[in-house]
């Protein structure tokens, strides 16, 4: 036997293939690196030609998928889903039992048209707030959260797995699937979880346990507001066209020195076109103008404000927000400590020009426990006094390079990051309704309607910029089922496919094609409990419909089996980016996710192998 006829390339991809599972079950290198690897393993052994190593990368699939991160990441900066999913869940009260079923079903629904992982993310926290507000164990909830977001297949793009199946159809000449074809399924997989969970998730509460914790990095926003008392010395002030103040400049009006009331910002509308206008916000500062229209965000005593109003026929807005200071879009709040040798002890704020020097504004000073919102100019600097200081995202996070003089707290950045623009949520929701219309009546092609909305999602404002749209987009992701799927090709090119399947078909054909559907739903089922759901779609979908076509039934049951197996795994926190994301946060350990996920994993599978059949006849 020749070393040649040993390493034929089916064996080489057989063992690439072994390779690339091993390293994803271990876990200690990053999955889109082992794709990589494989994609290049693939090539330099000639099982693929290099064409057909990069074609995943401009796979409509993937390119589909890198435009929903970007409507996806739209949806969450403007609020939108935060906001839908709070007035919703907010009609759950303090009951437990209607608010977990209020939680699977708006966790499923929203999962149905974004990123499973993004709607845990926007979730996650309302949950745990309401669950403190209700006096409930957080744990009950967390983990059928992170279930739920994977059974919304309601959609097309609710899932990659659902993408991939289209793609396999589409390449074989079949049919492709309709927007909301998966529908049905996902009504089934919800209900099925619903009624599942609402028993076993008892078995995650514990007496005595507690899964929030009290130890933070720096304040929230509204942490700091509330602790300075800003929501009764924050003010929005409407400058009218015969206001004194208007084309002056802060330092030509003496705002502070006359009346000791401190504007923090500045918003306008600004015409940009002939049918639009822009939304200008600018961090106040001695050379920033006002103008007619503009709206002063100011800090002071209310008598020194109505003062203000009064004597530069002004008006008080009636928008004041009295849960705390409001407005964190383009700037933004954050505490600062004095250090022991700071040049700053002894100073003034006025003395030291600190807005010049480090482009922020104080708005209050706490020493020993007390604070001081008022007349914060000319309050000698003691070490150890903490600064709330305001200012742009950035000028806040630069701060955090003078810990000669001031120590920053918190990460102003990643608190910019949970900012919403929620002025454009409206926008935002058009623009989801038009793309899911365009897609639903196959007006364009799935992938133009995606991209189209991301665009317009860039160019409405509904994210800041390119880059905050390139940061929406999880690499990680578009790598790994991009360096996958050459792997599939590979399946093809040397008969792997056909032996797998052929193996299924002479195995478990004398059990008809309901043994032949049970046994691809659970290897599917097993395998992603080792590797990625997308990776294990992207192997599993060309060997089932392989599958089908040597049974000669319709390849429809045999895909849908593919994907929802791929999606419905919950024995393991590691299997799906949701399941990981909740561990930490309720506390879970991996028994957890086996005595409450894998009756439901096997629960679900056996109704799928029923039920699949029933709405996509063999």
């Amino acid at each position: 036997m020749t070393l040649s006829s040993i390493f034929t390339p089916m064996s080489i991809t057989l063992i690439i293939l072994a390779l690339t599972a091993f390293f994803f079950m271990r876990g200690k290198v990053r999955s889109d690196l082992v794709a990589l690897c494989s994609l290049l393993a693939l090539a330099i052994f000639e099982i693929i030609t290099p064409t057909q190593a990069l074609a995943g990368f401009s796979s409509s699939v993937v390119i589909m998928m890198i435009g929903l991160f970007i409507v996806g990441g739209a949806i969450f900066r403007t609020g939108l889903a935060k906001m839908i999913s709070s007035k919703i869940l907010n009609l759950g009260g303090g009951n437990e039992n209607k608010l977990f079923i209020l939680i699977m079903i708006v966790t499923a629904s929203v999962g149905a048209f974004v990123s499973n992982t993004g709607t845990v993310a926007v979730m996650l926290p309302i949950i745990v707030s309401m669950s403190a507000s209700a006096n409930i164990n957080v744990r009950r909830y967390l983990m059928p959260l992170a279930f739920a977001s994977s059974m919304g297949l309601f959609t097309l793009i609710s899932t990659p797995p659902n993408l991939v199946i289209q793609e396999t159809l589409i390449k074989n000449g079949q049919e492709p699937l309709a927007f909301f074809s998966f529908a049905p399924v996902g009504f089934i997989c919800l209900s099925i979880g619903i009624v599942v969970l609402f028993f076993l998730s008892r078995l995650l509460v514990r007496k005595g346990d507690s899964s929030t914790s009290n130890e933070r990095k720096g304040k929230s926003l509204s942490e700091l507001a509330m602790e300075y008392d800003l929501q009764n010395q924050s003010f929005h002030i409407d400058v009218k066209k015969s206001s004194p103040l208007i084309n002056k400049t802060l330092a030509e009006s003496k705002i502070t020195t006359n009346y000791n009331v401190t504007i923090v910002k500045i918003t306008r509308y600004e015409k940009s076109s002939r049918f639009s206008k822009t939304y200008v916000e600018e961090v106040a500062g001695p050379k920033s103008v006002i103008k007619q229209g503009d709206t002063l965000y100011c800090q002071g005593g209310r008598d020194f404000i109505d003062r203000f109003v009064e004597e530069n026929n002004l008006t008080l807005s009636e928008s004041n927000d009295k849960k705390g200071y409001t407005g964190f879009q383009e700037s933004g709040i954050a505490e600062v400590f004095i250090m022991p040798n700071s040049k700053l002890i002894n100073h003034t704020i006025s003395d030291l020009k600190f807005r010049e020097e480090y482009n922020v504004n104080v708005l209050g000073i706490q020493r020993d426990r007390e604070y001081q919102i008022s007349k914060v100019a000319d309050i000698k600097l003691h070490s150890g006094d903490a600064l709330l200081v305001q200012g742009t995202w950035d000028d806040l996070a630069n701060l955090d390079n003078r810990q000669s003089d001031l120590v920053l707290v918190g990460q102003p950045l990643k608190e910019a990051s949970k900012v919403t623009l929620d002025q454009k949520a409206p926008i935002a929701a058009t623009i989801m309704i038009l793309m899911i219309f365009a897609m639903v009546f196959n007006i364009v092609e799935p992938v133009i309607a995606v991209l189209v909305a991301a665009i317009l999602m860039v160019v409405s404002g509904c994210l800041r910029n390119m880059e905050e749209a390139y940061g929406n987009i999880n690499w990680n992701s578009v790598v790994l089922i991009g360096a996958m799927m050459p792997m599939a090709t590979a399946f093809e090119n040397t008969g792997v496919d056909t032996l797998i399947s052929g193996e299924l078909v002479s195995r478990l054909g004398a059990l008809g094609p309901y043994g032949l559907l049970a046994g691809i739903y659970f290897c599917t089922s097993i395998l992603t409990l080792f590797i990625s759901n997308t990776a294990t779609a992207i192997l599993f979908a060309p060997i089932a419909i392989r599958a089908a076509f040597d049974m000669e039934v319709s390849p429809y049951p045999f895909l849908f089996a593919v994907a929802v197996a791929a999606s419905m795994c919950f024995a393991s926190p590691f299997s799906t980016p949701p399941n990981a994301l909740v561990m930490n946060a309720g506390r879970y350990t991996f028994m957890d996710y086996i005595k409450v996920g894998l009756p439901l994993q096997i629960i679900m599978g056996i109704v799928m192998i029923i039920a699949l059949p029933l709405l996509f006849p063999f």
